[in-house]
Order: C-alpha cells, then sequence, then structure tokens
C-alpha cells in the first residue's frame, strides 16, 4: 500500500504567498510611515526574522504531513521555493511602490545614500554624484537582486533548518 507523500511544491507555494503577503504588508507599513527608503538595519533584521520563521513553519508543516520523516533535500528545496515566490511577489510590490505609489522612489533612495556618503567623508564630489546617478539609472537591477538574495538566503535558511529538523524513513 503506497502512502501518499505531501508535495514540496505545494507548500512552498501556500507558504511563498503567506511569506510574500506579511512582506507586503510590512512594505505598506513602512510605506504609510514614510520609512520606505529608509536605511535602517531593523527593517532588514525583521524582514529576515519574518523570512526564517515562515520557512522554518513551512518545513515543520510539511515534516508533520510527511509522517514525521523530513530529508534535508526537501527542507532545502522548501526553503528555496518559499523564497522565490515570496521574492516574485517582492519585485511586484517594488514595481508598484516605485512606479505607481511613490514615482520619485528611486531618486529618493539615491538622495539617502547621497547624504550618507557625504557625511561619511570617504568619498570625492565626484564619486558621490556618480554613485548618485547610477542608483538613479539602474534602478532596474534591484529586482533581480531581490529574487538571488531571497533564493540563496531561502536556500541557508533550508539548509539549516533542514540539518535541525531532518528525520529519515526507516528502510523496512
Amino acid at each position: 500500500m503506497e502512502e501518499n507523500q505531501p508535495k514540496t511544491g505545494k507548500y512552498s507555494l501556500n507558504f511563498g504567498l503567506i511569506l510574500g503577503l506579511i512582506s507586503v504588508v510590512f512594505g505598506v507599513m513602512l510605506y504609510t510611515m514614510d520609512a520606505h527608503y529608509s536605511q535602517d538595519p531593523a527593517n532588514t533584521v525583521i524582514s529576515i526574522v519574518i523570512m526564517v520563521a515562515v520557512i522554518i513553519w513551512g518545513i515543520i508543516s510539511f515534516r508533520k504531513a510527511n509522517g514525521g520523516f523530513l530529508a534535508l533535500g526537501q527542507a532545502m528545496k522548501l526553503g528555496a521555493g518559499i523564497a522565490l515566490i515570496a521574492a516574485i511577489i517582492a519585485v511586484i510590490y517594488t514595481m508598484v511602490l516605485s512606479n505607481v505609489m511613490d514615482p520619485e522612489f528611486a531618486t529618493k533612495i539615491a538622495e539617502v545614500t547621497k547624504a550618507k556618503a557625504e557625511a561619511d567623508g570617504q568619498m570625492t564630489a565626484e564619486q558621490i554624484q556618480q554613485q548618485y546617478d547610477g542608483t538613479i539609472n539602474f534602478f532596474w537591477i534591484t529586482y533581480p537582486f531581490i529574487l538571488i538574495f531571497n533564493i540563496i538566503a531561502g536556500l541557508v535558511i533550508g539548509l539549516i533548518g533542514g540539518l535541525i529538523l531532518k528525520k529519515a524513513k526507516p528502510d523496512y
């Protein structure tokens, strides 16, 4: 008699949508507080904690549905899959934010970065201006960076979660 195995893809999609939704809600909250272009490390830490929590939740849910068993590869697939779905949602949100909600988003980011560079005093005025222009002209590079960073982070979280939560099926 064959057992009905749960599919990692289904769990990746469900928990990826949950993570994406939570991330968008967090982004909208920052937008309403006019803090969406601040470079506060606390925002990054909160985002990473949310990501870790949802991915681990997804891995634990999959393990429960799989009779308490989990392979390391399954955990890594879940981590990467959840992160990929959430990243696609984050890219869509960022596109809406920078093109509809706040069309001056890239300029504001460039201005915040410029002010920080001027305050640090590490760069010449010409270098600061080049950085400013590059931020505005190459803002689109943010989109693939979001995807790549999320997938790598999801793999690492899945690896660590899998190492902690793995339990092999008996051979019999």
